[in-house]
């Protein structure tokens, strides 16, 4: 094997895409909506929902912590939006963990705001 073969071999697993900073979010989004829905059909018990709630929330207050400060790029209404979002969240994971709310709602923010990053609609 001579070195220009050696050479493509060793950089041919470097073909992997970079995720931006949209994508990373998309796939976060993505995998706690997930362990919303399966903790939707109850097939892992309380302990699944109680998981899957507590990463929801995680998330949202992840990202009412980065809307709150000032350098935050978004506008200030988008801002004041997810912070609101988050807000709601909270609120309603009490009600689904008190067995008064179903995660429906949850799911369904987080889609939108899914939808929103894949530049499909309005978004948060």
């Amino acid at each position: 094997m001579n070195a220009h073969l050696m050479a493509r071999s060793a950089y041919s697993g470097a073909v992997v895409p970079t995720r931006t900073g949209r994508g990373t979010e998309y796939e976060v989004f993505a995998r706690v909506t997930r362990r919303l829905r399966q903790a939707q059909t109850g097939d892992g018990g309380f302990a699944d929902l109680v998981r899957a709630l507590h990463d929801n929330r995680s998330l949202w207050t992840a990202l009412a912590a980065d809307v709150a400060v000032e350098t935050n790029g978004l506008p200030p209404e988008l801002r004041a939006r997810i912070f609101y979002l988050a807000q709601f969240t909270t609120h309603h994971s009490r009600r689904v963990l008190a067995g008064e709310a179903s995660t429906d709602v949850l799911i369904d923010i987080n889609t939108a705001v899914m939808r929103g990053l894949r530049g499909e609609g309005d978004g948060a």
